[in-house]
């Protein structure tokens, strides 16, 4: 190809398809008919004297570039390891804690609990996905229950209140509840604490 066919603004689209085409490929890191685009317009450019240079500036920096996707891609992979290893930890600790939380929404309904929580209630965590929780309260505690959490929903930081739980086979016993809003949704965090002394404390190792 000759020097003059390769007119100024014929050289600035090619230096700008191959630096599109090639940081295109390099990000997907598998698009044979794009990298294929890509070379050959760095070839057009390099076959040309006046351009030559040009060509091989524009490979380095595509090189480099190819290089510190890679290093960015290492980075989040690593940063996602760490997070999902942050999570898998932070799942345990709400497990394993020794106190029962729930989240309901506004009719009481479980949409989580911990294995601390189903074993208060006398049930297995994959049997109270959808039941309510005043399936095991007292009649009165029930309604309590119900005006504390309409309380949180009006604006109030938080409520608590005691409360008569009746667990699947299991006597009658006291706990405290402390109500919380989740910032940004239309549940509840409550938190049943035993109390009432060893008696409870019995129930709940079992």
């Amino acid at each position: 190809m000759s020097d003059h066919a390769l007119e100024p603004a014929r050289l600035a689209d090619l230096r700008t398809r191959a630096a599109s085409r090639l940081a295109g490929a390099a990000a997907t890191k598998g698009s044979p008919a794009r990298m294929t685009d890509a070379l050959s317009a760095l070839h057009t450019l390099a076959s040309s004297p006046k351009t030559a240079s040009d060509a091989l500036a524009l490979l380095h920096e595509l090189q480099v570039h190819q290089v510190e996707l890679d290093l960015q891609a290492e980075e989040l992979r690593e940063s996602r390891a760490e997070l999902e290893s942050a999570l898998r930890h932070q799942i345990e600790l709400y497990q394993f804690q020794p106190v029962g939380c729930f989240t309901i929404d506004p009719c009481l309904v479980v949409h989580e609990l911990n294995q601390t929580a189903a074993r208060m209630v006398g049930i297995e965590c994959e049997e109270a996905h959808g039941m309510s929780l005043d399936n095991y309260l007292s009649g009165d505690s029930q309604l309590l229950l119900k005006e504390r959490v309409s309380n949180v929903a009006a604006g109030e930081q938080s409520a608590s209140c005691l409360l008569k739980l009746r667990p699947t086979n299991e006597p009658e016993r006291d706990v405290r509840a402390d109500i919380h809003a989740q910032p940004g949704t239309q549940r509840y965090f409550v938190v049943l604490t035993n109390v009432g002394g060893e008696q409870n404390s019995r129930s709940e190792a079992r």
